[in-house]
């Protein structure tokens, strides 16, 4: 794309956009999920086919591949615009279909939709109750493409900066708003916004964290890889507002697809004039590039970040300068998340009253979340702040597979908290889950069933936390090797009374006293399991775990009331002693049983349980 001068591509930016010269696309979702299951291939069968069956000279026919679209769950996907259409599900064997009857023709194809009668993305239960804002390009752009997002309204938010705003009121937009930054912490952006424009000192810096190390993780991801050119107007804005004229994203070293498009994005607004010198022709200079981390969840942590960046060792330092006076090299510095930085660019365009009105009291705008575990459909859904998690769970994901229940909810990531079924109602923002002891950290939320050992949920988190420890600190260092070590303890048999009440101590010691957010926030996955299963713990120190997931601590039984019969069990067991006819009551032979929890696994009816030793 060229434009004569700066004034001309101001006034594209500004322009109405009309994509009238495509008739129809078929959107080939390119979200991780879907590479994951072949979107790739399915990509090339459809261009194949588009080929062989003439279209190539008919350009308002088009497949392209876009950004996640959401419902990883059922992927690969398939998007039809203008229908709005959603494809499940789809391989390259259905390509030639496509081409035919849905790309030449408009025609439906039923056994590849949701619901036939309802074919629409928007109509389907998983996109129903969402409010789709930073996701809402999805589907809409190729995401390497800079014609495509200015086609979107890209980049209006910076030429109304440029052309209309002073960098103190583009400021003042984002403080009015109430932005809370979306890492984890749930700062007000515009507090840190305002003191890093007020703060002495010639140079500064601004930063977007891409460090996402949270397992179940992938909102980050999605969205520097689907719209990464949201990510550099947000920058850029960012930029213009404080001060600063060079600038860094932070990406793990193990999303090369993030690191690609974002460099790819910034190349082509360089080359367009909308990074580098003289941007828009309003004499304001900003240089951005991308800097890869070597995978340490510690470099999450804003100062281990900065340090990251420097050439130093990932490590937190106290913060008793913040980094808003001197961060990166010593200089202002204004770090934000990359999700935050997407929210800028609405901010700016729609007006902060607009984004206020989004989401609930002190929680403006929305959020968007990963969606793991054991749940119906899973991926990435988008949901006004303070939303209830049982929106989220049973409305968007569909609740429990079938023949399970849903025991639990962990938010946050590695660090959150793990909420009862009894707490789905709490609104999901940053005030409420921190007093139900969870936190809303990312937007990680891990799903867990009935076959989910709390106590074994706690091991687990605690072993991953203390890897990623950088072992700067002696409470995070030897407490989480004391606290891991106990865990590991109740889940092999070998606990031993007061185990509960010894780990709330060194939970709470950790808290307390940790240099760090890591630390400080390492005991939560202990802490709250420990206040809302604390029955599981004491079951642990008696040698039994009800839920079957600890190997050892149970024999498996099957209730011959229950049970159908359906033989899922024997075929799920490694060790070949559960035998019974078909239609009739199974039955476990213990004395060769392995007490590995295949059976409960496997059994969709409830039949198979875990009961204590005799």
């Amino acid at each position: 794309m060229f434009f004569a001068n700066p004034q001309s591509l101001t006034d594209f930016v500004k322009s109405p956009k009309n994509d009238a010269k495509i008739a129809r696309r078929l959107w080939v979702c390119g979200g991780p999920g879907c590479l994951a299951a072949g979107s790739a291939a399915l990509l090339t069968a459809l261009e194949n086919a588009a080929k062989a069956a003439g279209l190539s000279e008919k350009p308002e026919l088009r497949t392209d591949m876009t950004g996640c679209l959401g419902l990883c769950e059922r992927g690969p996907l398939v998007g039809v615009e203008p229908e709005g259409h959603l494809y499940e599900k789809v391989v390259p064997a259905d390509a030639e279909e496509l081409i035919e009857r849905t790309l030449k023709k408009g025609e439906l194809i039923e056994r590849l939709v949701n619901d036939p009668k309802n074919p629409g993305r928007q109509e389907h239960p998983f996109y129903k109750p969402q409010t789709s804002l930073i996701m809402r390009r999805m589907g809409r752009i190729r995401p390497d493409s800079l014609e495509d997002y200015l086609s979107a309204d890209g980049y209006k938010a910076l030429a109304l900066a440029l052309g209309e705003l002073s960098p103190e009121e583009v400021s003042r937009r984002v403080e009015a708003s109430g932005l809370r930054g979306r890492g984890g912490g749930g700062f007000p952006a515009g507090l840190k916004w305002s003191s890093c424009r007020l703060a002495p000192g010639e140079i500064k810096y601004v930063i977007a964290n891409g460090d996402e190390g949270d397992p179940g993780a992938f909102m980050n991801r999605s969205l520097m890889e689907g719209d990464p050119f949201a990510v550099v107007e947000g920058l850029t804005l960012g930029a213009y507002a404080v001060g600063a004229r060079s600038g860094f994203i932070y990406v793990r070293h193990e999303y090369p697809l993030s690191v690609e498009r974002l460099e790819r994005a910034i190349a082509q607004a360089e080359k367009c004039g909308l990074l580098g010198r003289n941007i828009l022709g309003s004499g304001f200079d900003f240089h951005l590039e991308t800097v890869e981390g070597g995978g340490a969840f510690v470099c999450g942590e804003s100062t281990a970040l900065m340090a990251s960046i420097e050439g130093r060792e990932g490590q937190p330092r106290v913060k008793y300068v913040r980094s808003v006076e001197r961060g990166l090299w010593d200089c202002p510095t204004l770090l934000q998340n990359v999700e935050s930085w997407a929210n800028v660019p609405l901010i700016v365009e729609k007006g902060p009253d607009w984004f206020a009105s989004l989401g609930a009291k002190n929680n403006s705008g929305t959020k968007v979340f990963s969606l793991v575990g054991q749940v119906r459909r899973s991926g990435l859904a988008e949901m006004p702040l303070g939303s209830p998690i049982r929106v989220l769970v049973q409305d968007v994901g569909g609740g429990a597979r079938p023949g399970r229940t849903i025991k639990a909810v962990q938010t946050g990531g590695p660090s959150g908290g793990c909420l009862p079924l009894s707490e789905l109602d709490l609104p999901l923002d940053f005030d409420h889950l921190p007093a139900a002891g969870a936190i809303m950290g990312s937007g990680g939320l891990i799903v867990m069933d009935d076959l989910s050992c709390m106590v074994d949920v706690a091991r687990y988190f605690t072993n991953f936390l203390k890897g990623e420890s950088c072992g700067k600190c002696a409470p995070c260092r030897e407490g989480l090797g004391l606290i891991l070590r106990i865990l590991e303890g109740l889940c092999r048999g070998q606990g031993h009374p007061g185990d509960g009440q010894e780990l709330q101590s060194l939970g709470r010691s950790l808290s307390l006293t940790a240099l760090c957010g890591l630390g400080q926030s390492a005991a939560n996955p202990l802490l709250s399991t420990l206040r809302y299963f604390a029955e599981e713990y004491q079951e642990h120190e008696e040698g039994f775990c009800r839920s079957g997931r600890c190997q050892g601590l149970f024999h498996p039984a099957i209730d011959p009331d229950v049970c159908t019969g359906c033989g899922a069990c024997a075929k799920a067991c490694p060790s070949s002693v559960i035998s019974g006819g078909k239609k009739e009551p199974h039955v476990v032979d213990l004395d060769g049983c392995i007490s590995c929890g295949a059976c409960l696994a496997a059994c969709r009816f409830g039949a198979a349980k875990a009961v204590r030793k005799k």
